[in-house]
């Protein structure tokens, strides 16, 4: 028996800070994610994306508590991808994210076997959305 975890079960949390958790709650419940009450409260958001996937949106002065940063929040210090079932996925889950207040980040994109479109949320942070096409994964 091994005291190190194998690659592919480790949980990943992103963590990134937000003016509103509640807000930011209410956008990505209405996205269709779940939250995860366990790790939720006034400071935080725990979205679920998947069993081994949370992103953690954190109020700005929590986020910056930990290591005693600070940074504004948003940009574009790293983009995040959020896989799609289809093209048509990509389209429905962008165009609600803009009615409940976020923002394009760009044109859709196709590029051969892939098609993907960008938006930023509430707090600035770019979501691209993607869909491949299976058979081209190999």
């Amino acid at each position: 028996m091994t005291t190190t975890q194998q690659a592919t079960d480790r949980m990943l949390f992103v963590n990134l800070p937000v003016a509103d958790p509640a807000a930011t709650r209410t956008f990505w419940s209405e996205l269709g994610f779940s939250i995860n009450e366990a790790f939720s409260d006034e400071n935080a958001t725990s979205v679920q994306l998947n069993p081994l996937t949370s992103v953690m949106f954190l109020r700005t002065d929590y986020f910056h508590s930990f290591h005693g940063t600070t940074s504004p929040t948003g940009g574009t210090s790293a983009l995040y991808c959020l896989s799609a079932n289809s093209a048509d996925d990509v389209r429905a889950l962008v165009e609600r994210a803009l009615e409940l207040g976020a923002s394009p980040a760009g044109e859709p994109q196709e590029q051969g076997p892939m098609f993907g479109w960008s938006f930023r949320d509430l707090d600035g942070t770019i979501w691209e959305v993607m869909w491949m096409d299976p058979a081209a994964l190999g």
